[in-house]
């Protein structure tokens, strides 16, 4: 049965009427698909997704939280047979959405001090009333969920970005890490996927999604996720003063250590970023979702922070090694997106070797010209130029003394000088150009440079 039938069946068994409109939302990290369905004037959601057990969870956990008065999606209809359900539709503004526009401003901390005001009762409070039966796919984060996240820190990014390691010898501390973790109390509800993209704004008011997830686990995992989300880049200093609003939120609902809390709250910051990492390589290098390459550049520099503030009666050197040169892999550096003028054109030039790959687009835009030069006649094949680029003065005559090459740059000026007249004209942000050749230092520079 095709998914728009599926919909529109399910639509009017709720809503007694048909849609008049059904678009499908863009999709994130998840396999869910959510369509956005609208009406009579009203639009709302609706979810297919395939995961029965993950469905009875959100279900489940949305109605908890919205007897408990925590502002979460109200839930319509639900056919899980069908593995759909219809949601309150929230709109499109996310807490990230808000920093990527307008970066930390005091709008946006005012933002964060509610969410994070809200956060204990959830985990202490509305936690008591959790039927934890329901968790998928643990109901704990236990030793098992801490393996999970560390193996796939180990195989999709440690690998991935050929960073090496003594594999007995990092699981050893991989193990010292999980110990050092568990002892604390964890008896309290865990969203998991505590952070910015997960947290709508709707007047002005946050509203929490995506916490299926969710189990029993310590306290600190989730302010943890939330302070240190990759891409939101708060400051260290907006960093302490959140943290100590939610040190002083906590304490009405429960006595705590404040030392022995932070020494955990660190370990539990490091397994948080590690976890995410795993994402990043896996979506990122696997799945090409720019998204997800774009955060590895931040979640390195929390990471470097990160390792300074590590309890140093945690005995990890073996991942402390594999962590510090993470920090300095230059294998990772080329993830980093250069920050612009939002207001202008940027236009993006980079020479590469076609035994390499052509580069991603880390701009979100989808990609842009790419320009094989390799018909033309290479300076390489000759010892005198061999160890030279196409910045060097004796490579730089060889081609221009080459026609091929002279009518290959004028057509190359033309098509991209039109086509930023056309970017610059619906103030479109980001182009990038690409050249080419075999080996990436020749004939590629000379014309990356030429332009």
């Amino acid at each position: 049965m095709g998914k728009n039938k599926i919909i529109v069946d399910n639509y009017k068994k709720w809503a007694n009427s048909l849609p008049e409109d059904i678009k499908l939302l863009p999709q994130s990290g998840s396999s869910r698909k959510y369509y956005r369905v609208k009406s009579n004037n009203k639009t709302v959601l609706v979810v297919i997704n395939n995961d029965y057990k993950e469905n009875i969870a959100f279900i489940n956990f949305s109605k908890t939280f919205k007897a408990a008065g925590i502002k979460v999606p109200l839930i319509y209809f639900e056919n899980l047979n069908d593995n759909i359900y219809i949601i309150e539709d929230l709109g499109d503004t996310t807490l990230y959405s808000l920093i990527e526009k307008n970066g930390i401003t005091n709008e946006i901390l005012s933002l964060y001090k509610k969410v994070i005001s809200n956060l204990p009762k959830i985990q202490i409070e509305v936690g008591k009333k959790i039927n934890y039966n329901l968790c998928y796919p643990r109901d704990k984060f236990d030793k098992q969920s801490m393996q999970w996240d560390l193996n796939y820190f180990k195989y999709f990014f440690l690998k991935l970005a050929h960073i090496d390691f003594y594999e007995q010898e990092l699981e050893n501390d991989f193990n010292e890490l999980i110990k050092y973790l568990l002892d604390t109390d964890t008896s309290n509800f865990l969203f998991r996927d505590f952070q910015s993209r997960n947290i709508m704004i709707k007047n002005n008011t946050p509203y929490f999604i995506d916490y299926q997830g969710g189990r029993r686990g310590a306290l600190q995992y989730d302010i943890a996720s939330l302070l240190f989300d990759a891409k939101a880049k708060i400051s260290n200093n907006i960093r302490k003063q959140l943290l100590d609003l939610y040190i002083n939120e906590l304490k009405k609902y429960t006595e705590i250590n404040e030392q022995e809390f932070l020494n955990k709250y660190y370990a539990y910051v490091l397994i948080r970023i590690m976890q995410a990492m795993g994402a990043y390589g896996y979506r990122g290098y696997f799945a090409q979702k720019i998204h997800f390459l774009t955060s590895i550049s931040p979640a390195v520099e929390n990471l470097k922070y990160i390792l300074t503030k590590i309890d140093n009666n945690l005995k990890i050197p073996e991942l402390r090694k594999s962590l510090i040169k993470i920090t300095e892999s230059q294998e990772l550096k080329k993830f980093k997106l250069t920050e612009f003028n939002n207001n202008k054109l940027t236009v993006r030039i980079n020479s590469f070797s076609y035994k390499q790959g052509i580069p991603k687009d880390l701009s979100g835009n989808g990609g842009g010209f790419v320009f094989d030069c390799r018909a033309i006649h290479n300076p390489g094949r000759y010892d005198e130029y061999k160890k030279l680029t196409g910045k060097d003065k004796p490579v730089i005559d060889f081609l221009n003394n080459e026609p091929d090459m002279t009518e290959f740059l004028k057509s190359v000026f033309n098509l991209v000088s039109q086509s930023v007249k056309k970017y610059q004209k619906r103030n479109f942000k980001n182009l990038m150009v690409s050249f080419g050749c075999t080996g990436g230092q020749h004939r590629s520079v000379y014309s990356a440079e030429n332009l």
